[in-house]
């Protein structure tokens, strides 16, 4: 099951189990679960700490369970754990064994200390797809919260392996979590926010804490590349250091493939978004994370600019850096937000497994749109391609791809006027020619939109200068209009958003600030 570099390397990290760890299947007669037997019987062969027991007690067949031998599991797999989901196996193994989780010791605390109630349980149940990389983040803060607290218990559900399941519960984006059977959220979630959903206090007692901080130097909006690198170079300068941010890697956690970062051939943009914060990290920054800036107060006669949070904290610092990035580009027609996760998603890589077989449409001719829809195509039963000019903006190269392939048709000069579903999830859409004014209706039962990004500004209207776009105007130093308040990344007027351009564009306003605080 395992080839010989994997198994070197995994063999490497059984060496930090603490204690003994047994792994407990539940097979039957399928393909899949002889997969599984197979991986189980390679990770014991591994190490002398990890042992084998087939019992068929559980009901989702074929899965199985990690524990400390003698205990019961807590951490469950349903499915086989590969892709980007190895990492999750191997994290539970090390953490049902004793190594201890890379966590905040204050978010360990929360977590041992939260109560289900009177012999409650908070049964978490996880669907993925193993091509999904905002999956992981969920399981592997399941699986250690089950580790830490035994009033946690955390199972991973391969949706293309439970596909009668999926339909029961028509889930049509992932990673989908359920808490004792109820939906509890969708999307990537980290433990902190989690957490935060579990714990009603944690917000107050989150927000009174932060009031109570020191007034910054410089304090940065948004903890995306730009972001980041504001915060490393303002810490390397000495001076008092802070960013709040909604969740620390912003854009580049939904970014799959990144291979046109400088000097690195081809990496991922989760992996990137957690060396961020580890860079970060290194420095005295105040990291406040899962915190949403909703008002900026400029200073007035010389005096610090005031953040106002949503949790109701405020922050006053000497400058500002706003980093706050972009988001997801919506078509705003009827129907979108009402069948999101239910047949509109954003994202193909995570949620396109979900509709192996089925008829989906892709909105947008650009480079996004078309990769979208070559990849889809090797799932689903057909992509239609819909582009709202009367050219596709793609590179050739992949142009040429997307027409060679036999299940795949283009619109263009095409505009999507409705989603339209059934209550419970899409079954089409109505887009209008915009040559010849005729409407029409395509029967589907997905629809990705790939149609570029929005600046996060909405809270800066009134406050700095906003181009017609709702970029942040700012100049060659990345001054905006405000005194004392600097901008850089995607969120501004700067040409070509990318990773690495907003990284400089970071830097480049944080050095502005702190030249700022000299001359002030």
């Amino acid at each position: 099951m395992l080839d010989a570099n994997i198994k070197n390397q995994l063999q490497a990290y059984l060496t930090r189990l603490v204690a003994p760890i047994e792994l407990v299947a539940s097979l039957d007669d399928s393909a899949k679960a002889q997969e599984m037997r197979e991986l189980l019987a390679d990770i014991a062969s591994l190490s002398d700490k990890v042992s084998v027991r087939e019992d068929g007690s559980a009901a989702r067949r074929p899965s199985f369970g990690i524990a400390r031998a003698g205990e019961a599991p807590r951490i469950h797999f349903a499915g086989i754990p590969m892709g980007h989901e190895f990492t999750s196996l191997v994290l539970a193994l090390l953490q049902s064994g004793g190594h201890p989780p890379k966590l905040e010791a204050d978010v360990i605390e929360q977590i041992k200390g939260l109560s289900a109630g009177a012999g409650g349980k908070f049964s978490f149940e996880v669907f993925i797809s193993l091509s999904c990389h905002n999956c992981p983040d969920v399981v592997q803060a399941l699986n250690t919260m089950a580790v830490l607290n035994p009033a946690f218990e955390a199972t991973m559900i391969d949706g293309g392996m439970f596909q009668k399941e999926v339909e029961q519960r028509q889930i049509m984006g992932v990673p989908a979590v359920y808490l004792n059977g109820e939906l509890f959220g969708q999307g990537r979630m980290s433990a902190e926010e989690i957490l935060a959903k579990l714990d009603t206090g944690a917000s107050a007692r989150e927000a009174a804490k932060i009031s109570e901080k020191e007034e910054f130097d410089v304090l940065v909006v948004g903890g995306g590349p730009a972001g980041a690198a504001a915060a490393i170079y303002a810490a390397r300068k000495g001076i008092r250091t802070g960013v709040v941010a909604e969740r620390f890697g912003g854009q580049v956690l939904d970014t799959l493939g990144i291979e046109n970062f400088i000097s690195v051939k081809a990496t991922e943009g989760p992996k990137l978004a957690v060396a961020l914060e580890q860079h970060v990290r290194e420095y005295p920054v105040d990291v406040m994370n899962l915190q949403k800036v909703e008002q900026l107060v400029p200073a007035t006669d010389g005096g610090t600019v005031e953040l106002r949070l949503a949790s109701g904290a405020v922050l006053k610092s000497k400058t500002v850096i706003l980093a706050t990035g972009a988001r997801w580009r919506e078509m705003n027609v009827p129907g979108e937000a009402e069948y999101r996760t239910k047949g509109v998603a954003y994202c193909p890589h995570c949620d396109g497994p979900l509709f192996k077989g089925k008829r989906v449409a892709v909105i947008g001719g650009g480079n996004s749109g078309v990769e979208a829809a070559i990849d889809l195509a090797g799932i689903v039963s057909h992509v239609t391609l819909i582009e709202f000019l009367d050219v596709l903006r793609a590179d050739d190269v992949l142009q040429k791809k997307l027409y060679s392939l036999p299940n795949v048709t283009v619109i263009k000069s095409a505009q999507v006027t409705e989603v339209s579903g059934d209550g419970q999830k899409v079954n089409g859409l109505i887009y209008k020619d915009r040559v010849s004014g005729e409407a029409h209706r395509v029967e589907l039962e997905g629809i990705f939109v790939q149609i570029g990004l929005l600046p996060n500004t909405d809270f800066l209207k009134g406050t700095v200068e906003l181009s017609k776009h709702g970029e942040i105007v700012i100049d060659a130093k990345g001054h905006t209009s405000l005194p004392g308040v600097f901008a850089a990344g995607d969120c501004t007027t700067v040409p070509y958003k990318q990773i690495i351009i907003a990284m400089g564009e970071g830097a480049k306003a944080s050095l502005s600030a702190f030249d700022h605080l000299i001359r002030g």
